[in-house]
């Protein structure tokens, strides 16, 4: 966070008082840089790879198949032969992922958690591309959506298409007025699914 101030000081701070919403803009504009997918670095690098630059670029955290510490350090990624560290858990609280880097899940094959909470830029459409991206319809197994104020009944209902989900759990989701009959939706599609509710 310290680092956030002192990059925001000089932008907002250029001897006149700038407009309102300036600051906010500059940072808004930052963050779809960082979700703008290269997909000649997918190429070169792996799908594994370049999500795992994305997500730790974005301020989430990945831990890969066969490890237990999570990889938070950007500069830290691990490197070794191409393909060798494959993702299976996103833990993207406080992060400023949005819909337009979710092409780099695409090549990802082997991720079984996620975990959005505070996410500011997700929303219904992330959610919806989420559930239609193909692998993970077939790897994800547990969802954790937490604190995300733009998440409304409507992208919760578009899960239903993560056919194997275990395990959803929504919490602090003011953007749902009816759960019940979104637990109901739900239930119906994925009547092997845990839903774990803890809202208002």
């Amino acid at each position: 966070m310290m680092l956030w101030g002192k990059l925001a000081q000089p932008v907002c701070s250029l001897g006149k008082v700038p407009p309102p919403g300036a600051c906010r803009g500059f940072w808004g504009w930052l963050n779809a840089v960082f979700n703008k997918v290269d997909y000649e670095r997918i190429q070169a690098v792996g799908p594994d790879r370049a999500a795992s630059e994305w997500l730790l670029r974005c301020g989430a955290l990945v831990r890969y198949q066969g490890y237990q510490k999570w990889q938070q350090d950007y500069s830290g990624l691990p490197t070794g032969p191409l393909g060798k560290y494959k993702i299976e858990a996103i833990n993207a609280t406080d992060s400023c992922i949005m819909y337009r880097g979710f092409d780099y899940l695409d090549g990802l094959e082997h991720v079984t958690e996620i975990k959005l909470q505070k996410c500011i830029y997700i929303q219904d459409e992330c959610l919806q591309r989420l559930s239609e991206t193909k692998n993970l319809q077939k790897s994800l197994l547990q969802l954790k959506i937490i604190s995300c104020g733009n998440v409304t009944d409507k992208g919760i209902i578009a899960l239903h298409k993560l056919m194997n989900l275990e395990y959803l759990y929504l919490s602090d989701l003011p953007g749902i007025r009816e759960k019940e009959t979104t637990a109901h939706i739900l239930q119906q599609a994925l009547p092997n699914l845990k839903l774990e509710l803890d809202l208002e």
